[in-house]
């Protein structure tokens, strides 16, 4: 299919039909999701997308609207990711209407934040980019179709640390912004490899993916010095490791890796692994290597402990 960095939604979707498709997007009122929505909605999907702010997402979401065809569409429901309280009130709300899902996105995130706390007391980013999704998508496990499929939008940041299962909100680590975004991204991706694990019995699967460097609201909170030092850092790695300069991808292509994952890619080829590129990556240990994936992000007993973990920070066992 010769899909690469370069490739977008639309040309990743060119011919798929997603009529009848029912898919779940997070954070779509602004950047990759409401590209990802955009384009599942253009070939016919409906798609349901969360958001904390549902007239910014309403207005956001008007592309959705007009390029729809077919069954495709989109509703909006509220979620505020870095509460529990949300999450459990619209996973409920979404079971009692019980219409099934056939692709989730969980695509919502913070990338970078100063040091802060979730409404239930977890540290921001992994408490809203993984506590939120684990149980979110934990919840609504009985809407998922025998052939569905769960993306989890990780990142290449998964290179800047592990995760710390014994120090999980910085209690007794200095805290760094990207450390921070580290430890949930590869977070992201161990949810993804121990879900799949549980599931694909059941016809049930999920993938990780990274999207690649894209200017979104996802980066609010980087100042242009911390930008431009984490760009020549990424571009110090690559001439180590005899790799391209850095370059920013579009909106439609960083969106594509997700579409591709979820509607395009046979679902044997992607589950339980990382993607990128529109191609599943290499597990890749060298850190001078910006491309594929580091080997704790996809360690099957790493996965299984974080999950446990997870269970025991939100007080529910699924």
């Amino acid at each position: 299919m010769g899909f690469g960095a370069e490739s977008t939604t639309d040309e990743v979707l060119e011919g798929i039909d997603l009529n009848g498709k029912r898919v779940l997007v997070t954070g779509t009122s602004a950047g990759l999701g409401v590209e990802t929505a955009r384009a599942l909605a253009a070939h016919g999907a409906w798609v349901v997308g969360t958001a904390r702010d549902l007239a910014k997402a309403e207005a956001a979401t008007a592309t959705v609207r007009e390029q729809a065809t077919g069954t495709g569409g989109i509703e909006l429901v509220e979620l505020d990711l870095a509460s529990l309280a949300s999450v459990r009130a619209c996973a409920d709300k979404l079971v009692a209407a019980g219409k099934p899902f056939d692709i989730v996105i969980a695509n919502a995130g913070v990338m970078a934040t100063p040091f802060g706390h979730t409404a239930d007391g977890f540290e921001t980013q992994f408490g809203t980019n993984h506590l939120g999704h684990f149980v979110l998508i934990n919840r609504i496990l009985p809407l998922l179709r025998a052939d569905s499929r769960v993306v989890c939008l990780s990142s290449a940041g998964h290179r800047f640390s592990d995760v710390d299962l014994d120090d999980p909100g910085f209690e007794h680590t200095p805290y760094t912004e990207f450390t921070a975004y580290g430890r949930s991204k590869t977070a992201n991706s161990l949810f993804a490899v121990e879900f799949d694990r549980r599931h694909r019995a059941d016809g049930i699967r999920a993938a990780a993916v990274h999207p690649g460097g894209i200017m979104t609201e996802l980066g609010r909170y980087m100042t242009p010095e911390t930008m431009r030092v984490m760009i020549d850092s990424i571009n110090a790695s690559q001439r180590e490791g005899g790799g391209q300069p850095f370059k920013w991808k579009t909106i439609p292509q960083g969106a594509a890796t997700s579409v591709w994952a979820a509607a395009v890619a046979p679902a044997d080829e992607v589950g339980g692994h990382y993607c990128e590129d529109c191609h599943v990556a290499a597990v890749e240990a060298n850190p001078a290597v910006r491309g594929g994936v580091q080997p704790y992000a996809v360690d099957p007993e790493r996965a299984s402990a974080l999950w446990a973990k997870s269970e025991e920070m939100v007080g529910e066992c699924f």
